[in-house]
């Protein structure tokens, strides 16, 4: 590299481009195509020129270096969304033993947060250092089939150009589905009350709250956790976190009556932003079932919670209340959204120790959830075979048992707890790991993918409230980027994170193949896309190329398939 000289680097969407380091370059003989209603992601890695003490290079105003920025010329029916891909600092990146399939388990600075670029601004250099920009070349539902050129454009603040590229995209005449599972993400609202500082339901919170709703949906969510009561989750026993309850209940004389106005809201936001699934807050505490939400009820003009750590789960006062609530709940539902598009839960995680506990809990109210859809994250094949979970949500690293033996339907999840060999989406694996999770619930025939943070933004067990920018693995509790894929940006607007991205490009694989396979049928989808049968939730490419092609290939296969 030249004394004087800029460096630019286009790298695909699979890169984790860090400062001290040298980026791989997108292969030139892998064609980027894309659908209708789809995109196609590229970045742009920009390294400054050597600086060294006392060089003689002329001073622009804000430094020893310009800024640096990118602009897209794009034709009719395509749209660039520039960002910056900002770094935070992480210390918890990986278990102590971990696999090799990790990219670095050292604390430093990660590439991350999708800072959103206005047209013309610019980012600022740093000595030696490289800057990597994000691009999603967006393809309108109405774009032309064919290959279009961008014009990318790297310039200083100081009026130099540093580079001109052609992006060729190729458009393909096929228009991009939506995903036929359920992805359902926990949001969660004190997260969001607690970062921006206001109150949960003022109109504050509603702004943010409809626009971490669209950012979601932009990552190919399709389901989200509705708080109509507090979620018990991720909450030290004996404790509360900020109440965001939905519903109102009031105490009546003859039992209970409930005000829906809150819940109606939360659907019309819903409904706004593409989002086809409730997933409604479990109905008794994690890991164990053995206590009742903190639901809040209203006593003539006060308020207080009725339930909670101190209330049992088969206390006969919580029955009367679901008695009263649960089908009052169902009918708004039914009428509002439709049922059959409402995921209920018993509660999170149960162990196998946690059998007697939880089919207890699920006997309180499953007669009132009958016609119900009823889910819920756990991994002992014991609770499935005793009948009390019926629809399971399996740990990715536990599945096999539930394959071997067919189990239809079943869902996947993953957290903290699948770092060994599986994929996941923490900051020290590479992006390919975190991709392979489309062609992974294809392969398996799940019928969902749940996961727990879209927006946590706390410490171990809610303990303490943490700034995402600054501690990305909740204060050390779980490796960095486990606990959310937005972060909180200003004036209520969620910024994107490369791995959400990343994620997006997995259920649109997804979606492909789901696509192809209502067309040719599930043999020639295998074939396609797995033809030894040797891809497993274990064993996966970890070549970022294989998925860069599959991509390709699926595009193509769908148009052959016409």
């Amino acid at each position: 590299m030249s004394e004087r000289a800029w460096t630019v680097v286009l790298c695909d969407s699979l890169e984790k481009v860090f400062p001290d380091s040298a980026p791989r370059a997108l292969d030139p003989g892998l064609p980027l195509r894309g659908t209708r209603g789809g995109a196609v992601r590229v970045q742009l890695a920009v390294r400054p020129p050597e600086t060294r003490h006392n060089a003689s290079l002329p001073h622009p105003p804000e430094g020893l270096l310009p800024s640096v920025g990118v602009t897209a010329d794009t034709p009719d029916g395509l749209e660039a969304r520039l960002h910056a891909v900002d770094l935070v600092p992480a210390r918890f990146l990986a278990f102590e033993g971990h696999d090799d399939f990790y990219l670095r388990d050292t604390p430093g600075l990660w590439p991350d947060p999708l800072r959103p670029l206005a047209p013309g601004e610019r980012v600022a250099s740093h000595v030696g250092q490289w800057q990597a920009f994000w691009i999603d070349i967006e393809i309108a539902p109405e774009a032309k089939a064919g290959p279009r050129d961008i014009e990318l454009t790297v310039t200083t603040s100081t009026d130099v150009c540093i580079a001109r590229l052609t992006l060729r995209v190729e458009v393909a005449d096929i228009a991009l589905e939506p995903l036929g599972i359920v992805n359902t993400h926990w949001l969660h609202g004190d997260c969001t009350a607690q970062y921006y500082g206001v109150e949960p339901l003022s109109e504050p919170w509603w702004h943010a709250i409809d626009r971490t709703m669209a950012a979601a949906a932009e990552i190919g969510v399709n389901g989200l956790l509705t708080p109509v009561w507090m979620p018990v989750l991720d909450t030290a026993p004996g404790a509360e976190r900020l109440n965001v309850q939905l519903l109102g209940i009031r105490a009546e004389e003859d039992g209970y009556s409930v005000d829906f106005s809150a819940l109606d809201r939360w659907l019309d936001l819903l409904r706004k932003n593409g989002i086809a699934y409730v997933e409604v807050a479990h109905l008794f505490t994690q890991w164990g079932a053995e206590a009742t939400p903190p639901i809040r009820v209203t006593h003539g003009n006060e308020t207080r919670r009725d339930f909670g750590w101190d209330v049992a789960a088969t206390d006969p006062r919580y029955r009367r209340l679901m008695e009263a609530l649960l089908p009052a709940l169902k009918a708004h539902l039914a009428a509002e959204w439709g049922l059959e598009r409402v995921i209920f839960h018993i509660s999170d995680e149960p162990t196998g120790a946690m059998l007697e506990s939880y089919r207890a809990a699920r006997e309180t109210v499953i007669d009132l959830l009958e016609g119900c859809r009823v889910v819920d994250a756990m991994s002992a094949y014991l609770l499935y075979s005793e009948g009390v979970v019926t629809e399971p949500v399996v740990a990715s690293d536990k599945a096999q048992p539930f394959l071997d033996a067919g189990v239809k339907p079943m869902w996947l999840y993953y957290c903290v707890g699948q770092h060994r060999e599986v994929s996941n989406r923490f900051f020290a694996m590479p992006s390919a790991r975190t991709r392979a999770l489309g062609l992974q619930l294809w392969l398996t025939g799940a019928a969902g993918f749940l996961h727990w943070g879209l927006n946590f933004y706390n410490g171990y067990l809610s303990k303490q409230v943490i700034d995402p920018f600054l501690s990305p693995d909740a204060g050390g509790a779980f490796p960095a980027g486990d606990p959310f894929i937005l972060y909180p940006g200003p004036e209520g607007e969620p910024w994107h994170s490369l791995r959400g991205k990343v994620l997006r490009d997995a259920f649109d694989d997804l979606a492909l193949m789901q696509m192809l396979e209502a067309r040719l049928g599930r043999e020639a989808v295998q074939r396609l896309v797995d033809p030894e049968g040797a891809i497993t939730l274990t064993a996966y490419p970890r070549d970022p190329a294989h998925y860069l092609d599959l991509r390709n290939r699926l595009i193509a296969a769908l148009e052959d398939a016409g």
